[in-house]
């Protein structure tokens, strides 16, 4: 009898947990899309038996019922700004349901896993983390408290999962509709969107991107049946656009043009976008006339510099030069390029600030550049491949737990106050829904001044009064 009652009681925990709601996912912010870090671990933990439910709170409210009844809730954290929603979220849960298992899963997740053990997280997973997830929540309804490989807690560490997975289809059910998130703009017109990853990881070590400390120079490719069956559901549900989230797109060109392909020969009218790094748009140039006749209309690129001290000191991997012929590269192949910047960094100066403004302005991109991108500071997680790097240390302060990424100060006060200032004058921008031109006037207006210059005649006076904007999704990308 006695070896009886723990199989009963652990059939009674697995039982509760399969229940419909039981098994509640957060999303708290992925760029505007509909979340894929909860729709593709709902397909495994579907396909295990469970009945999860999906939150997405960045176009939802946190409804404390739903929270209330989750015996296992996971917080899918994939960039900085969900990271902060997210510790916001697990104080929620905490308050609603003390008892509730709460696991924080994504890039971001195990980077911060000391201030998430006293924020509320019970577990934290890193890398590829459906798997381990599963393993999670499947322990937990048998009462099983060994350690799962992947599953970082308390009382042990863990590192990151890094093997391949038996990839499912995303599970969308339950998910808010397209319409609740970013549109195509294109040509007067706005359409739905689709978010699909065709691989996960990426090969490259720049110092300052969050993916090499966790998957150390790893990619994975997504089966592409997998991923042309999500798309197959995404334009099913009205999607006329496609953008491939993968942290970059060409790491496995062959992999990546298969899929475009394929994806074309079913839906000829379904535009895509993608990112890509600035070297692999040199290596890979023979393929562009193809990805823009294939209906490529945009692509980002983490510019993030034109200073080649500042490229070198993040090991980006290209040079000013390269990006003024990355450039040439996209635009002939009928491509909008869409550069990422990180302006403000300790080696940036104020002419290369200028510089950056210069390009974008000389080169007819502002309307290619959202306006948020003039303000971002270099963020230094924790774990960062930079905190290893005598460059950063002069200007190191301590880890700021709360905001995630370590203090820094520039050895140029006016830089300091330029990304105050800037970061400003975009807020304002944004919320007033002014033209990207103008606020772009206000931002160069503001460098001149800092560095004692005149400033000139509004730049959106000197812009065409009926200009042709590129196609754009209506929610800016920043992480």
């Amino acid at each position: 009898m006695s070896s009886v009652i723990p199989t009963r009681a652990r059939e009674r925990r697995d039982g509760a947990l399969r229940r419909p709601g039981a098994v509640l996912l957060i999303s708290c912010y992925e760029l505007g899309h509909q979340p894929l870090g909860i729709a593709s671990p709902k397909a495994f933990l579907e396909r295990a038996g469970y009945a999860p439910e999906a939150l997405d709170i960045a176009v939802e409210r946190l409804d404390r019922d739903r929270l209330a009844r989750a015996r296992f809730v996971g917080i899918s954290v994939p960039m900085h700004t969900a990271l902060r929603l997210g510790v916001r979220a697990a104080e929620e849960v905490r308050r609603v349901n003390p008892t509730c298992h709460v696991c924080f899963y994504g890039l971001y997740a195990l980077l911060n896993a000391e201030y998430l053990f006293a924020h509320g997280a019970d577990s934290v997973i890193g890398g590829e983390f459906e798997v381990p997830l599963v393993g999670l929540v499947q322990a937990l309804g048998e009462g099983r408290a060994d350690r799962i490989k992947g599953v970082h807690r308390p009382a042990g560490p863990s590192g990151p999962f890094l093997e391949r997975l038996p990839f499912a289809v995303p599970s969308r059910g339950g998910l808010p509709p397209l319409d609740r998130y970013a549109r195509l703009e294109r040509d007067g017109g706005r359409g739905l969107v689709g978010y699909v990853e065709a691989s996960r990881g990426c090969l490259h070590h720049c110092l300052h991107c969050p993916i090499p400390p966790v998957y150390g120079g790893r990619f994975f490719v997504v089966p592409r049946e997998v991923v042309l069956e999500d798309i197959r559901r995404l334009v099913a549900a009205g999607a006329v656009h496609i953008t491939f989230g993968d942290p970059d797109f060409l790491n496995g060109p062959g992999h990546s043009l298969a899929i475009v392909r394929a994806m074309h020969a079913e839906f000829p009218g379904l535009s895509f976008d993608f990112t890509a790094k600035v070297e692999h748009i040199l290596e890979r140039r023979a393929i562009f006339p193809e990805l823009g006749a294939l209906g490529c209309v945009f692509m980002v690129s983490a510019v993030e510099s034109l200073s080649d001290t500042v490229l070198a000191t993040l090991a980006k991997g290209h040079t000013r030069a390269d990006v003024f012929e990355a450039l040439r590269i996209v635009r002939d192949a009928g491509i909008a390029f869409r550069p990422t910047w990180v302006p403000f960094t300790p080696w940036t100066t104020l002419d290369d600030y200028l510089d950056m403004l210069g390009f974008v302005e000389g080169e007819a991109l502002i309307d290619h550049v959202d306006p948020v991108q003039y303000a971002i500071r270099l963020l230094v997680p924790p774990g960062s491949l930079l905190l290893d790097r005598p460059a950063i240390r002069p200007y190191l302060g301590p880890l700021d737990q709360a905001a995630f990424s370590y203090r820094w100060t520039h050895p140029d006060p006016r830089m300091d106050r330029l990304h105050e200032d800037v970061s400003r004058a975009v807020e304002a921008g944004a919320r007033s829904g002014e033209d990207p031109a103008v606020t772009f006037a206000r931002v160069e207006a503001l460098a001149l001044a800092a560095r004692g210059d005149r400033v000139p005649v509004e730049l959106a006076m000197r812009l065409a009064p009926e200009r042709r904007r590129p196609p754009r999704l209506t929610e800016p990308w920043f992480c």
